[in-house]
C-alpha cells in the first residue's frame, strides 16, 4: 500500500468516528523512522482507544497489517505505528501537555560547516 493512501484511510477513518483536531504533519526530512506522523483528540481515554483500534482494522482490511500499538491500556495517548504513518492518538489535556505539533513542526536548524 503506497503511503499516500494509507494516510487517506488513516484522516478518514479518524474524521468518521469524531476524532477532533486531526492534524497531519510531514516529517520527512526531520526523521527517519517515518514520513507523515497524524495527531487527533479524543473525548475519553475510552474514545482514544476505539480511534486507534478502528484505524487499525481498517488498514488490516485493506491488506495492511499495522506494526504495533503502544498505551492501550486505560491511556489518554496511543500511538499506532504504521511505519510509513505515525498516529497519535490523545485526549486533550495529554495533546495540550505535550505538544507534539509544536515539537515536530519546527524546522530542522542549518549546519555550520
Amino acid at each position: 500500500m503506497r503511503t499516500d493512501e494509507l494516510l487517506n484511510i488513516v484522516q478518514t477513518v479518524l474524521d468518521e468516528r469524531k476524532g477532533q483536531y486531526i492534524t497531519t504533519i510531514d516529517v520527512r526530512g526531520k526523521t527517519s523512522f517515518t514520513d507523515y506522523m497524524v495527531i487527533a483528540t479524543g473525548t475519553s481515554d475510552r474514545h482514544v482507544r476505539s480511534l486507534c483500534e478502528y484505524v487499525s482494522e481498517k488498514v488490516k482490511e485493506c491488506g495492511f497489517r499495522p506494526l504495533g500499538i503502544e498505551g492501550d491500556q486505560g491511556a489518554d495517548w496511543v500511538l499506532l505505528d504504521l511505519g510509513d504513518v505515525i498516529v497519535h492518538v490523545m485526549t486533550a489535556q495529554a495533546r495540550e501537555f505535550y505538544q507534539l505539533e509544536k515539537l515536530w513542526s519546527v524546522d530542522r536548524a542549518k549546519e555550520v560547516v
